[in-house]
């Protein structure tokens, strides 16, 4: 199908930068294919802007791929910043709400990203579900990520009943949360209070009653609790994890398991540090993909 728009006539060098802004500004009309003839890019746009003319367009195949996004609840994080592809993702699911884009990696003593609201509802509070686990997320006070799912799905796996255990890096409680049903106790802690408040919302959400946050640096752990206290440890701190094994290999019982995240990248990276504890590196895998050069890995370490 092809119908008549309003669209910006610019050279070709200057196409890719010129609907770049537009879809930053709200201009640019996804729904149309821009064309290009004898040097010039034609470029689709919505509403009235000085120097637009009109020309016929092809219109876009409805099944075109969406933008590449990660989805949390209602939220959907796009990888672009490009108002006119957000508002295409948020028309194409019913789910959507929001449509946001984080400026940066995670950064600050308490794990927090900025994000730029690009369309429909401005907020950054979901409502997420997990196999069957009910998350108050607000992504603006701390760190989450639904990428790891299947990791917390493997862990609660090889688990057997009545352990005690310690999650290191709380965050809302996604790991505890899962985790709890196979445990006698949880200590979930975090350094973060918007994190722990989440913690707490999340325990009486989902109705659990052998949680108990903490709000602490986890280097100070090791003077809250006894020694070899706990038979399974989540270390879910990719960036800087490694600062906190001294507290993680003196809290866990001789035979327990440690779960170390951690970025890296190539395999066996951090087995060099392992090598200063009395451990058995059970196995090593890739989580999911970071960055182009690093991947975040998890080491399952069985303390002797």
């Amino acid at each position: 199908m092809a119908r008549e728009s309003r669209c910006i006539k610019v050279l070709k060098k200057e196409g890719e930068r010129t609907r770049r802004k537009l879809a930053e500004d709200g201009f640019l009309d996804n729904s149309l294919k821009p064309f290009s003839d004898e040097g010039f890019l034609y470029i689709p746009v919505t509403g009235e802007i000085p120097g637009a003319v009109s020309e016929i367009f092809e219109e876009r195949d409805a099944s075109e791929p969406l933008p590449r996004h990660e989805l949390i609840g209602g939220i959907a994080i796009m990888q672009d910043c490009d108002r006119g592809e957000a508002r295409r993702l948020l028309d194409s699911r019913p789910v959507i709400h929001t449509v946001l884009h984080s400026e940066g990696p995670v950064t600050g003593e308490y794990r927090t990203k900025d994000y730029i609201f690009l369309a429909g509802k401005e907020t950054t509070k979901a409502d997420y579900t997990e196999y069957g686990q009910r998350f108050l997320i607000d992504l603006s006070a701390a760190y989450f990520s639904a990428r790891l799912a299947n990791e917390r799905q493997r862990i609660a796996a090889m688990m057997k009943d009545g352990e005690r255990l310690l999650d290191m890096f709380a965050g809302v409680g996604p790991f505890a949360i899962t985790l709890s049903g196979k445990c006698s106790v949880v200590y979930a802690n975090d350094i973060n209070p918007a994190a722990v408040s989440l913690l707490a919302d999340n325990i009486r959400l989902n109705k659990k009653k052998n949680i108990l946050p903490v709000l602490a640096d986890a280097r100070r752990l090791g003077s809250i609790f006894p020694p070899e206290n706990f038979d399974r440890i989540i270390m879910n701190l990719p960036m800087k994890s490694s600062e906190f094994l001294d507290t993680a290999f003196r809290l866990c019982k001789s035979g327990g398991m440690i779960h170390f995240y951690t970025l890296q990248s190539q395999p066996g990276e951090m087995e060099e540090e392992l090598e200063k504890y009395e451990c058995e590196k059970i196995s090593e895998k890739v989580v999911r993909s970071y960055s182009p050069s690093q991947h975040h890995a998890v080491y399952d370490i069985r303390v002797i």
